[in-house]
């Protein structure tokens, strides 16, 4: 590799433009613009269908998209025919503008100007590349003779839309703005814009696009202050971005430029597009979200929006996608899964409002997912704060400390063993067939209880291998009578030293009761068993029994 072939090839703003280093965080949700119709749909391998952009586009209006750019009507029928449907057959929403793209080429303009024809409200985009790369090596023009394009564009789409049925509003893009000399760019603009005459009723849109990123993400918002304090017609002009992701920092780009001055976002759902693809707007939109700022734009069932993207798309959306991805609340770790249960116990105890959990930036419930199945994941990385939350929170089984911690580690030894994630019914599954009373030689046919003062007096009927023994003891309470009368017919001792109980439902008719034991032999190991039923004696009973059986 050698990096001497490489140099940058942007061009800083001139003079110092770094207001936006002042500001902590963004305010308000800029303007939005998708361009998943446009860009996203002409990166696809295999473009979407007119039936599939037809839903992908209702997915757009429900996330609540003002406006979408729906493609390049001159580009190819698909495209002319799915912007025709929409206008013919009424599909445009009366608060929804459709932005088309076009070429400052003049049969292009034209041909986009009779497909938006009767559009309720359209933005023709005409843009034109200025980069020094693309004037010296593609267009072989001067300066001079790139502004002409734009400007000519500019004249032709004024002229057109007072010839044209249809309600229009217009955007400049000066193409590969990164890899031109800001003043330069900025002279093009102005020029654009002495053309368009924005004004109070003409609202232009000038789009500075990162066609290819070549920078850090401070250099573009310093671009980008530099336009918005030089533009023309600034109160008339709404400043727009459009950032790719080729360096990988296409949301850093776009949240700096906002800092900047800039009004308005184009981007893509899941950061879909050409290369590396366009700005990601969910992960945008998210991250204003988990500062307390409302986006403006729905993403409150974040699974459905996946399975359509991937339906309508052929992508994927990947596994650690920015809060969509299946394992970005993930947490395996042990310490980050018993932070997160702590966090979430100490949430509801307090009944606060504001979201503090340690290591899960927003609730994932929020966006329509789970706890269960997407932030207590378990593997042999796991611990037994996680576990137990996922027993407590999703089946409703509150284990003592102990207990959580002995079948953390039951937990842990079969992931390990079978290199495998386990799942919170394989959890389950574990935790009862461990320490619910299962077959066993050794049960309870019959037991009684009578009160004097303090004591209790049992009698039980033990059936072991098939005979039945009736035992009399006495203990301080129920269990404890059960307990000692099952020491006395076994001929050993231990100590009883966890007991907890609780509803499992809410109280009154029908609630069952869980019950766990944990039961210490002569050489200090402790045994634990779990029961349930409708009654609290015999839920204890059943874990007593349990827990004895596998001390033994």
């Amino acid at each position: 590799m050698d990096a001497s072939k490489y140099a940058p090839g942007y061009y800083p703003a001139p003079g110092i433009h770094n207001n936006w280093v002042n500001k902590d965080h963004i305010e308000k949700a800029p303007l939005w613009c998708s361009v998943d119709m446009r860009d996203g749909n002409q990166s696809l391998v295999i473009p979407m269908s007119l039936d599939e952009k037809l839903e992908f586009y209702k997915t757009l209006l429900k996330v609540g998209f003002k406006e979408i750019e729906v493609g390049f009507p001159a580009a190819s029928d698909t495209e002319y025919e799915f912007l025709r449907t929409l206008i013919d057959n009424n599909m445009i929403p009366d608060d929804v503008t459709v932005q088309v793209l076009t070429q400052c080429r003049e049969h292009i303009i034209r041909k986009t100007f009779d497909a938006c024809k009767g559009a309720p409200s359209a933005i023709i985009h005409f843009y034109n590349s200025v980069s020094v790369a693309q004037r010296e090596q593609v267009f072989r023009k001067s300066k001079e003779e790139i502004k002409k394009i734009a400007v000519d564009g500019a004249k032709l789409v004024k002229r057109l839309a007072s010839e044209y049925e249809g309600n229009f509003r217009f955007e400049y893009s000066p193409e590969s703005f990164t890899g031109a000399e800001p003043e330069y760019s900025l002279e093009v603009c102005n020029a654009v814009l002495d053309v368009l005459e924005p004004s109070e009723t003409n609202n232009v849109i000038i789009n500075l696009p990162v066609t290819v990123e070549m920078s850090l993400p401070h250099i573009y918002a310093s671009q980008v202050e530099y336009m918005s304090e030089n533009l023309k017609y600034r109160e008339f002009v709404t400043l727009s971005l459009h950032p790719h992701n080729d360096r990988g920092t296409g949301v850093a780009d776009t949240e700096l430029a906002l800092l900047a001055g800039a009004d308005r976002v184009e981007g893509t759902l899941f950061g879909n597009g050409e290369r590396t693809g366009n700005v990601d707007i969910i992960t945008l939109a998210m991250n204003m979200y988990s500062h307390g700022v409302d986006p403006k734009l729905d993403f409150s069932d974040m699974p459905s929006l996946v399975k359509t993207f991937e339906k309508c798309t052929g992508m994927k959306v990947g596994e650690r996608a920015p809060y969509a991805g299946s394992l970005v609340f993930a947490a395996f770790s042990g310490s980050h899964q018993d932070a997160i249960a702590k966090g979430m116990k100490y949430r509801e105890e307090n009944k606060l409002h504001r979201w503090t959990v340690p290591y899960i930036p927003i609730d994932p419930q929020d966006i329509n997912r789970t706890y269960d199945a997407d932030v207590i994941r378990v593997n042999s990385q796991s611990g037994k704060g996680g576990i137990g939350y996922l027993l407590e929170h999703t089946y409703g089984y509150c284990l003592p400390a102990g207990m959580r911690e002995h079948l953390s580690y039951l937990c842990k030894g079969i992931s390990d063993r079978g290199h495998k994630e386990l799942k919170a019914n394989e959890v389950l599954e574990i935790f009862k067939s461990h320490y619910f009373l299962g077959d066993s030689d050794l049960t309870i046919s019959d037991m009684s209880f009578s009160r004097n003062g303090d004591e209790v007096n049992a009698t039980v009927v033990f059936c072991k291998n098939g005979e039945k023994t009736e035992v009399k003891a006495v203990g301080n309470g129920s269990l404890d009578a059960v307990s000692n009368a099952l020491k006395s017919f076994e001929k050993t001792d231990y100590l009883l030293e966890v007991y907890t109980e609780h509803s499992m439902q809410e109280k009154g008719s029908g609630s069952v009761a869980a019950a766990y034991i944990g039961i210490k032999d002569k050489n200090g190991n402790m045994s634990w068993g779990a029961g349930t039923d409708t009654d609290i004696i015999h839920a204890g009973v059943n874990a007593l029994l349990s827990a004895y059986n596998n001390m033994n």
